[in-house]
């Protein structure tokens, strides 16, 4: 039996059956569902894409997968070769994962020991953000910041080792003033945090803390698993403050496999490059460098940049903001829009009851939560996909 996610499996009502999916479309046996928010914002070239397709069909006829301890392969060296030409600044060394949360672990881990190589042992604080989420492992959860999905970690009490602040630069600078000699990182969705209900901030909050950072030696860890490859509308946010971590995933394969890396500066590389073994990087995700995946994600970077996504970002923005223009509702707290996300946000979470239905019924495969209501479109979406989209959201309180 499967235990789906984010479920209560006595009540929960039967997933939808998907029997096929190409380019924005899933298909049910009875319906045809634009997908507008992309397979947990992944699928940002669309479903059965031929080039990524053949991309994973020609690697596979050479072998699947080999473990990257002691061995490597040609995949994975190009793809860690394009990153480092690609991204910014001195983001050049990757420490491939499996999976976004497992990424962000060996993010704080890598910030953590950083300090203790240093002989820095009392740099055990992260500093994070209210309403943050980066994943569902015990750390992740532990810098996260929502109890809707946290909440187990009651059970242990307060964390003494992290401290949530607002996207407020008042609140961001007291924070360094108090705790800036104990912590090792400060941890950020930028600009976007997303499964903490799709909060929208400025960038001169990101720039301060880099300010900060940079005074008090704390390392910046910029989480761009859901924000990275254009969903802002910036390439990365990376492109416009330097972290000196940064955690990529979901889209890197165009939601294909899972897969995520997790990309140090060379400072920090460097705190690790040594003779003495005990500051050796003592992790190793089984599946981290996988060859299909690797394969993929670089035929998928190759899309992005030969397709000019971000001039179809800056379109999908433009259409939202047009098609959005006056609407409002008394039931609607706001309406936030930023690159290829837009979120409606409630006052009751019982105004949203039934959408998910009301949305399959009329074409468009949804999953609003809590007081949310939201889209991320695949990239390759065409103007009357989109449209439909966002008639639906509209028609939602029209019709209610």
């Amino acid at each position: 039996m499967i235990w789906y996610p984010y479920e209560q499996m006595k009540t929960m009502k039967a997933p939808y059956q998907i029997i096929d999916a190409e380019g924005v479309t899933l298909h049910t046996e009875d319906q045809e569902l634009i997908d507008s928010v992309s397979s947990w914002w992944s699928v940002i070239h669309g479903y059965k894409h031929p080039e990524l397709n053949r991309a994973i069909e020609t690697q596979l006829k050479k072998f699947a997968h080999v473990m990257l301890g002691g061995l490597t392969h040609e995949p994975v060296q190009k793809l860690s070769d394009k990153l480092q030409s690609w991204l910014p600044g001195d983001l050049d060394y990757c420490f491939f994962s499996d999976s976004g949360s497992v990424a962000v672990e060996v993010a704080l881990k890598m910030a953590l020991q950083y300090y203790i190589n240093r002989e820095e042992t009392h740099r055990t604080m992260v500093l994070a953000l209210e309403h943050a989420y980066h994943g569902d492992t015990f750390k992740t959860m532990e810098v996260g910041d929502d109890e809707d999905y946290h909440f187990v970690l009651k059970a242990y009490g307060k964390s003494q080792n992290v401290i949530h602040i607002p996207t407020e630069i008042g609140a961001l600078e007291r924070a360094f003033e108090k705790y800036h000699t104990r912590l090792n990182c400060f941890i950020v969705e930028p600009l976007l945090q997303g499964a903490g209900g799709m909060r929208m901030y400025d960038v001169s909050f990101l720039r301060r803390a880099r300010e900060l950072c940079n005074q008090y030696g704390v390392l910046l860890i910029f989480d761009e698993v859901a924000t990275g490859f254009g969903r802002t509308g910036n390439r990365f946010v990376a492109d416009l403050v330097l972290p000196d971590i940064l955690v990529l995933g979901k889209a890197l394969t165009g939601g294909y496999i899972g897969h995520a890396v997790t990309v140090a500066s060379r400072k920090v590389y460097e705190g690790f490059y040594d003779d003495n073994p005990d500051h050796a990087f003592m992790h190793g995700p089984t599946f981290m460098g996988n060859a299909l995946a690797c394969s993929v994600a670089l035929k998928s970077i190759e899309l992005f940049e030969k397709g000019d996504y971000l001039s179809k970002i800056r379109k999908i923005e433009e259409i939202t903001r047009c098609e959005m223009n006056g609407f409002s509702d008394p039931r609607i707290k706001e309406i936030r829009i930023m690159g290829a996300c837009i979120c409606i946000e409630v006052y009751d979470p019982a105004t949203i009851d039934g959408y998910q239905q009301f949305a399959y019924e009329r074409g468009v495969f949804s999953r609003p939560f809590l007081n949310y209501m939201y889209a991320m479109v695949p990239y390759v979406i065409k103007e009357d996909e989109l449209i439909k989209v966002l008639d639906t959201l509209k028609e939602w309180f029209l019709k209610n």
